[in-house]
């Protein structure tokens, strides 16, 4: 393994579909779920091998109805150590031509996510 000073920490995010709890058979649903996970290695490719890793063993964690990693890695380079307030630990750009309110909609509020509202 490398010296620690030639360490930096990434954040890894890995997309799953969901086994449990099992999906219902007449629907033709399923939920999934994004996971980001952080890692102090030499390089993102070290970082997203770790995180692949991890989210295999991770997906089969229910034997009866595993999840699936779905194969989506992606890393981003923490600029801040994650132990201090406030720091950074992922960052994705998408272009887009959608307005605001429509790429929300389209991306993050489709009305299918499993949350609290406030």
């Amino acid at each position: 393994m490398s010296d620690e000073s030639e360490l930096s920490w990434f954040a890894v995010r890995c997309l799953f579909r969901k086994g449990w709890p099992r999906p219902d058979p007449a629907s033709d649903d399923h939920r999934y779920e994004e996971r980001i996970t952080l890692w102090r290695t030499s390089d993102a490719d070290a970082a997203i091998a770790l995180a692949e890793a991890e989210a295999e063993e991770y997906a089969s964690t229910i034997d009866e109805a595993p999840d699936e990693y779905l194969g989506l890695a992606q890393s981003y380079a923490l600029f801040d150590s994650p132990d201090e307030p406030g720091a950074e630990v992922f960052s994705l750009l998408r272009t887009s031509k959608l307005d605001p309110d429509s790429y929300l909609d389209t991306f993050f509020d489709t009305g299918q996510e499993h949350q609290q509202r406030s």
